[in-house]
């Protein structure tokens, strides 16, 4: 298998990881099939969504597969008064990854990386490998080092 740049770099830093491929379907790109497919409890598996914010420019928010961002608690958390989503069609260019397979390590240009308070509570969750049909089963302290993610609330309240 080729190695993603978020492998490297977790091989080149000597982290911990276990890859978990899982069959996807281009037209269903949703984590809730990925977690269906795999039995993983969704809440587990962490949505990479790439942001611009008006003064900080690339965002990376980290939230669980089962909720929603709030654009309002990411641009508080942030310092930005409006962030909105990157366009589909920048989201390579300025992460070095396709939609769908964008993981919030090796991103290509500098971004600042949020991830949602609730990983706190877990050991270990699942991200983005690089690549559609791979995710990496992390420690959440493991990842917080190798992104130098900042906790914040970043999802809409139920």
């Amino acid at each position: 298998m080729k190695k993603t740049n978020a492998i490297r770099i977790l091989d080149q830093q000597k982290i911990e990881y276990e890859l978990v491929p899982y069959a996807y379907d281009e037209t269903n790109l949703q984590v809730e099939q990925i977690a269906s497919n795999l039995g993983i409890d969704l809440h587990l598996i962490y949505k990479s969504l790439m942001l611009k914010g008006n003064k900080t420019g690339l965002i990376c928010a980290l939230i669980p597969g089962n909720k929603n961002l709030s654009f309002k608690s990411l641009a508080n958390a942030s310092y930005n008064k409006k962030v909105t989503m990157l366009p589909v069609k920048e989201i390579e260019s300025f992460t070095g990854y396709i939609r769908g397979g964008c993981s919030p390590i090796g991103i290509k240009k500098p971004a600042i990386i949020y991830l949602d308070s609730y990983a706190e509570k877990l050991n270990h969750l699942y991200i983005n490998a690089g690549k559609r049909g791979l995710l990496i089963k992390i420690k959440v302290t493991d990842l917080i080092q190798v992104t130098q993610a900042s906790l914040a609330n970043l999802v809409q309240k139920d």
